[in-house]
């Protein structure tokens, strides 16, 4: 958490999927919406956010959809889960992994963890 910045809870999860990655998105959207999520442009605070960070080695670049997420090298609350999970997965754009990213994120924000993994 930064200054001005209400807490949130954030969670990272593996999933094994056989929809391509427009399918697994437009499936993401549709469960924000059943959870009253209403997007608009700006930063707000929001009932639920589903980003796909990455999708196997693939790097897709479509309006609407970038993968791997253009931000998640820079947030420490999205790095500390996923080195929990996948400390050796490369980031195929940069060809760090997942571990490196996190020991060179410059994010200043806090992150608590709030339970432990499930597995």
């Amino acid at each position: 958490m930064s200054a001005g910045h209400p807490w949130f809870l954030n969670t990272v999860v593996e999933v094994n999927t056989l929809l391509r990655p427009e399918k697994l998105l437009e499936t993401c959207l549709a469960v924000e919406e059943e959870n009253f999520r209403k997007r608009t442009s700006g930063k707000e605070s929001r009932t639920l956010d589903i980003d796909i960070i990455l999708y196997g080695d693939r790097i897709v670049k479509k309006p609407g959809l970038t993968i791997p997420h253009p931000e998640f090298r820079n947030r420490r609350f999205v790095l500390a889960p996923l080195v929990e999970i996948a400390p050796s997965v490369v980031d195929p754009v940069t060809g760090k992994t997942v571990r490196e990213l996190f020991e060179r994120v410059n994010d200043p924000g806090m992150v608590q963890r709030f339970g432990a993994p499930l597995r």
